[in-house]
């Protein structure tokens, strides 16, 4: 596989970022339909891996994004994409396999964003919720199809949908479909898609399954590359809070009663732990949502919009938000485990500090997770400042 590489500037921003780019969304020869969608967004000036990765995309390129959360990748391809397909035949003409359910919902709504001045339809799917309403919409007809693999699986299995003139496929977040062992069900997918397309691949990181992976699908593709590793955004203060942890919950509780914490997402390492936080802040009047892969669509839906309208203060999740959900004004990232994977810790705080945003990310170190800590520090190039709270640090004890 011959590959080219552009690197970009290091940003940390999505879609709603300010200005960075010396150069205007009217340079990039978009469509007047898309660019009044863009201008009525609000934005003027593309980030680096759009302005990069949207003019190759356009020329037809296969191109592979390589780039941390926040950095406005969905844009660099939804706007392309949106763009090539206005004014063609009613068809599948693109699909978008995505690693979550969250995720696969966020991307629909930029397509729908992006084509609000075209005739172009899209629609999401994804396993959670009854499978008849998607297949209605999926026989009738749409030009774009965001997914999650299974479930888009169920549908090829019934005839729900065929992509015999599908013209572009999205693998975004590529590096988590394979996390998640998806591997088998990509290759399903591909095996019923044109041999002969566009192939757009983004990820946050490029470890050999995704370096496989783009040599098995994409044809000299360009690499388009935000910054380099796993870097932390530079918008983001780090901290490290050493506490039994039997005392987690009751230091998270001081936090959020003494400090200002305003919109705070807490990263859990299981489902049963994220429910016990929730319980435990509810009893100290703190308003708490929980949102992990027991809870019902529906459920995660309402979890994630209590959160973003701020009818809860405190989100409690696990790694399943630690990607793709695009949470504006998230002020604090807690990680109430430390990741047992220092890449991970990289995923979470990038929840925070987002469109060049000042955010905090705190860190609980249970004495068994202090190895766990220097790993993050070494993959992220800086030591974490460790902050004691008279009371909760290592060997002492107070009443709650």
């Amino acid at each position: 596989m011959s590959i080219d590489t552009i690197e970009a500037p290091q940003v940390e921003q999505d879609e709603q970022t300010a200005p960075t780019s010396a150069i205007t969304f009217d340079q990039l020869n978009l469509s007047a339909e898309v660019l009044q969608a863009v201008r009525d967004a609000g934005y003027k000036n593309p980030t680096p891996i759009q302005a990069d990765a949207i003019p190759l995309v356009l020329k037809g390129r296969d191109v592979m994004g390589l780039a941390q959360t926040g950095t406005g990748k969905t844009a660099a391809f939804t706007l392309p994409i949106v763009n090539t397909l206005i004014g063609g035949p009613r068809r599948t003409r693109a699909l978008v396999l995505t690693p979550t359910r969250e995720l696969c919902v966020q991307v629909e709504e930029s397509v729908h964003k992006y084509a609000r001045h075209s005739q172009l339809s899209v629609v999401s799917v994804y396993g959670g919720v009854p499978l008849e309403p998607q297949q209605k919409k999926l026989r009738a007809g749409v030009d774009i199809v965001v997914a999650t693999p299974g479930r888009l699986i169920d549908h090829l299995e019934r005839q729900n949908v065929v992509f015999d003139d599908l013209e572009v496929l999205v693998l975004d977040e590529a590096d988590r479909m394979l996390d998640m062992g998806f591997a088998p069900q990509i290759n399903r997918i591909v095996a019923d898609v044109p041999k002969y397309r566009q192939t757009l691949l983004f990820s946050a990181t490029m470890p050999p399954e995704v370096e496989a992976l783009a040599r098995k699908y994409l044809r000299k593709p360009v690499v388009v590359q935000v910054g380099r590793g796993s870097s932390a955004a530079s918008t983001v203060s780090h901290a490290v809070y050493p506490v039994p942890r039997e005392r987690k919950s009751s230091l998270l509780a001081r936090l959020l009663k003494e400090a200002n914490l305003d919109s705070v997402l807490v990263f859990t390492r299981t489902k049963h732990g994220a429910d016990r936080v929730v319980r435990h802040l509810e009893r100290e009047q703190i308003k708490a949502t929980a949102m992990h892969a027991d809870k019902t669509q529906p459920q995660r839906t309402k979890a994630l919009q209590d959160f973003k309208d701020g009818r809860v203060r405190v989100l409690v999740a696990t790694d399943i938000a630690q990607r793709g959900l695009d949470i504006s004004g998230i002020t604090h990232v807690v990680n109430y485990d430390v990741p047992q994977q220092a890449e991970d810790y990289v995923h979470r705080i990038g929840r925070t500090g987002r469109a060049a945003k000042e955010g905090d990310a705190f860190t609980f170190m249970a004495p068994d997770e202090i190895a766990m800590v220097k790993s993050i520090e070494r993959v992220i190039g800086q030591p974490i400042p460790r902050i004691s709270v008279a009371g909760f640090d290592f060997g002492t004890v107070a009443a709650d």
